[in-house]
């Protein structure tokens, strides 16, 4: 005899979706945590995202001060690259002058200033 199927209320169905969404937990993990099929889980997720599509329309459509909002924070975005490009230039010139100054305080300054020039010690050959 096969097995009967289990019927799951609106208000389960609604929390486990809930539950998904707001936790952002995987659908697999919520699944085995309510002990339900992870496939349902799904399936249930998927027709939520949909309601919740045709409740907002045609879902790709901004009101006018959406548009404007999204306008100043992707310029504010720009601003923020441009700024953090700035700062990282700056961080690595102050990496590359600590590591000349300690190879300079430690004496293993691979290069020798220009002033300071070294001269060739030649030694001959004595018999």
């Amino acid at each position: 005899m096969g097995e009967t199927r289990r019927r799951f209320d609106p208000e389960f169905r609604a929390g486990a979706v809930r539950i998904v969404r707001e936790t952002g937990k995987s659908i697999a993990q919520v699944a085995r945590d309510l002990g339900i099929n992870a496939g349902t889980l799904a399936n249930w997720v998927q027709m939520d995202r949909l309601a919740r599509e045709q409740d907002t329309g045609s879902g790709g459509e901004l009101a006018e001060s959406e548009r404007e909002e999204l306008a100043r924070l992707r310029s504010q975005k720009a601003e923020w690259a441009k700024e953090r490009a700035e700062l990282e230039m700056e961080r690595d010139v102050l990496k590359r002058s600590v590591v000349l100054w300690v190879k300079e305080a430690t004496g293993r300054l691979a290069w020798r200033p220009l002033s300071l020039p070294r001269r060739p010690t030649m030694t001959c050959p004595t018999r």
